[in-house]
């Protein structure tokens, strides 16, 4: 039987190290502190495994070993390792020693790691505590980690790690309740649109919302190969410090990630124009509010050719950023409110130019209380520039498909491949899925709202109005007779 760590394992200890924490300060916050920790860690084992095997395979020749490691896929300076960190457990500037050692192992590795640690203080009074308990909470945190061994020969499988990190990531976002929205993802929810937009082996994919990334690993994933380039952007700086480190303990090294606002400031760029992709992906915050309008009829890449959204509703600001964003064969999913299907005015005339020419798929209602922050349902967009002569679109009413959890609904495995099923056969199902016509979504002046095309309406049984009159009938004798007997017994008791 193997001693090997198993993901079971990880996972408990990695979320009981959490109790250091749990209660002090809010999820949001000590979610860096768990997530950082476990990343230095981590490298830290990797790096003291590759050079224990190298001093072996040279016979302790330190040069040698020293060339070799320069060659590895992280450089840990003896300060910035997990080991320097423990041994100086009982300092009284422990926070300064954890700063300190993070911006040494930055230094180290800049082409990789730069500015990942620039959002995380270990030595925050606000955050953490004063001195005293500060240091009593850093002390536990290292206290928990020391014996999680994570060196790759320890491991049962390659994935373990960047896995048990989703798995914080995921409580995490549990338990920070509607701030988790801002970094999170529900895992069936990126899993179910990843596999809606179908990517290949060879794609560059695209979020640019991508919080930590879990939706571009879910993509990765449905790919099943790293023969993808994944790309992001973030506008929090320490959920953009996640994403990094999140790709590389998926070891996705080239993911290209980064920090900044969508649709004011578009980063990931070629030749000075946008950068275009095979497939993107992403779950925006809903009709966020203060955008960008003002600004964007000028905006340089011409984006909101086919208008301007509203100020106060960006929805379909990132709609338009992700369409101009695709190459001529290229497919997106988006996660939006119900809104964007039926909301007139400016987003009217936009919806109304994407069905025109031809780039919406499908249409996809979910359960509503699916996402961290808000109870109300959503739905997925796909588009797709590659429809050619084929005008349908397709409309799935899924919102009575989920598992009832206790805090949030769930979709399951089912769920999603019913979902999966009914998109690729690309049919009507009854009251379920839909195939329009062009024409009738332009009879319905291009309202989407998924009621107008899935009728989901259950007759009732027809009543049986004299039946139903002869009962009523019956119990109201049976009343009478058991007031009689009441007034008769109350008689008798002298009342």
């Amino acid at each position: 039987m193997s001693n090997k760590l198993t993901q079971e394992i990880i996972n408990q200890k990695v979320w009981a190290a959490c109790d250091t924490f749990r209660g002090t300060i809010d999820a949001t916050q000590y979610k860096d502190y768990i997530l950082t920790m476990l990343f230095i860690k981590y490298i830290s084992d990797v790096n003291k495994e590759k050079k224990s095997n190298y001093m072996q395979k040279y016979d302790g020749d330190l040069v040698r070993v020293e060339r070799a490691m320069s060659h590895e896929r992280f450089k840990v300076p003896e300060e910035s390792s997990f080991e320097y960190l423990y041994e100086n457990r009982n300092q009284a500037n422990l926070g300064d020693i954890i700063n300190i050692a993070l911006e040494n192992l930055e230094d180290a590795n800049r082409a990789k790691l730069e500015k990942v640690f620039r959002n995380i203080n270990y030595n925050s009074e606000s955050n953490l505590g004063q001195t005293k308990d500060r240091n009593r909470r850093l002390k536990h945190l290292l206290s928990d980690f020391v014996d999680l061994d994570l060196r790759p020969s320890n491991l049962a499988g390659n994935d373990v790690i960047g896995d048990a990190y989703e798995f914080l990531i995921g409580n995490f976002a549990s338990d920070a309740g509607k701030k988790a929205g801002e970094f999170y993802t529900p895992k069936q929810v990126s899993v179910l649109l990843a596999k809606l937009v179908e990517p290949k082996d060879g794609d560059r994919v695209c979020d640019p919302t991508c919080g930590s990334g879990s939706l571009l690993l879910k993509v990765a994933d449905e790919i099943g190969s790293k023969n993808v380039s994944l790309n992001g952007q973030e506008l929090n700086g320490s959920t953009w410090a996640l994403a990094r480190m999140n790709m590389f303990l998926h070891e996705m090294d080239n993911a290209h990630i980064e920090w900044g606002d969508t649709l004011n400031n578009p980063l990931l760029k070629e030749n000075d124009e946008l950068m275009k992709f095979d497939v993107v992906v992403a779950n925006p915050p809903f009709s966020l509010d203060k955008w960008g309008a003002d600004n964007a009829s000028a905006d340089r890449y011409n984006r909101f050719h086919r208008g301007v959204p509203p100020k106060s509703k960006g929805d379909y600001a990132f709609i338009t950023h992700m369409i101009e964003t695709l190459n001529e064969h290229g497919k997106a999913g988006v996660v939006l409110p119900h809104g964007v299907l039926y909301r007139g005015s400016s987003e009217g005339k936009i919806r109304q130019q994407l069905i025109e020419e031809n780039l919406l798929k499908a249409v996809i209602g979910l359960p509503s209380n699916l996402f961290f922050g808000t109870g109300i349902p959503a739905t997925i967009l796909v588009f797709d520039k590659n429809k050619g002569d084929n005008t349908d679109v397709l409309f799935i009413d899924a919102s009575n498909e989920f598992n009832d959890a206790i805090n949030q609904n769930k979709l399951s495995d089912a769920n999603i491949d019913k979902i999966i099923r009914a998109y690729k056969g690309w049919e009507t199902i009854d009251k379920y899925s839909y195939k329009a016509k062009f024409e009738e979504i332009a009879e319905n002046e291009y309202n989407l709202n998924i009621p107008r095309y899935v009728d989901t309406f259950e007759e009732e049984e027809p009543v049986n109005i004299k039946a139903t009159q002869e009962e009523i009938k019956a119990i109201k004798q049976q009343i009478e007779i058991v007031e009689q007997s009441l007034e008769e017994h109350l008689i008798s008791l002298g009342f």
